[in-house]
């Protein structure tokens, strides 16, 4: 497995597990073997309602829980200080474990104007050993500057929905300047048809590669940590398999150029609320 830095000087696994959907037993089945084809970055939220499945896929395995980097999220609902430390504190008794690796918040929520108290429990979480680092989700730039003008902290992550039919240039420029490392949420598209474009399709056939090979390829190229979540035995493990081959530059580019967002980016998270 490939690794990126962040600004922490911490290293994150290039690719991870996404586990939203996967709930109960069904889910710990999943999420262990996941662990098992050698996923080591896991990807929950207090809303997937899965840390504690997540927490007994861990104790499952066979893998240390030091060689494993598990990531959840703040739920908007529980925005204001005292809130977030709480529900910091729920989600490690949820999934029986001492830290969690990366902690973000889920959406900033602007209209409840309630996401710089968020980031500042936060930061003291972080501060009493709870999370060994911080990030968010979702946010704009005007969104992160905010939070760094008010607590001089900046992001480690910004989990971005990110894939070639909304590529994120602007963002992921901005949190390049700040050294802000990207992740994507539904790297292949999700409902998309971007895995059957004719691009997608030639570049397949000529590395001998699967279309969300080729979709995974690119992100990593780009610099930025994917996220994709599958069911599927086989597809877990297809789309570790991108660290064997290399797109050239123009196909980066023209990949790039797939971008069919009206504005460069997904989600208008000044508009959406996730409670």
């Amino acid at each position: 497995m490939k690794h990126f830095v962040m600004h922490n000087s911490l290293e994150i696994p290039a690719i991870g597990f996404g586990t939203a959907g996967l709930r109960g037993s069904f889910g710990v089945n999943y999420i262990r073997e996941a662990i098992d084809h050698g996923y080591r970055l896991l990807d929950s939220a207090y809303n997937y309602e899965n840390e504690g499945a997540l927490g007994e896929a861990i104790r499952q395995s066979s893998v240390a829980r030091s060689q494993l980097f598990v990531t959840t999220k703040l739920p908007g609902r529980f925005h204001e200080y005292n809130h977030a430390l709480k529900t910091i504190q729920e989600s490690l008794y949820r999934s029986g474990l001492d830290y969690f690796d990366l902690y973000l918040i889920h959406w900033p929520n602007p209209k409840r104007d309630q996401y710089v108290d968020a980031w500042r429990a936060l930061i003291d979480a972080q501060r009493l050993g709870l999370i060994r680092t911080i990030g968010v989700s979702n946010f704009s730039p005007e969104h992160i500057e905010r939070l760094i003008q008010e607590t001089g902290v900046t992001p480690a992550v910004n989990q971005i929905e990110l894939h070639p039919g909304t590529s994120q240039k602007t963002w992921r420029a901005y949190h390049e300047e700040k050294g802000i490392l990207t992740q994507a949420w539904s790297p292949l598209g999700g409902g998309s048809e971007i895995l059957n474009h004719p691009l997608i399709a030639t570049l397949a056939e000529k590395y001998q590669k699967n279309s969300g090979q080729i979709i995974l390829r690119w992100i990593y190229q780009l610099g930025v940590v994917s996220i994709p979540r599958s069911t599927n035995l086989q597809r877990q493990k297809s789309n570790l398999t991108i660290f064997d081959f290399s797109l050239t530059v123009e196909e980066i580019e023209s990949i790039t150029n797939l971008d069919t967002s009206p504005d460069g980016h997904g989600a208008n998270s000044d508009e959406h609320e996730e409670l």
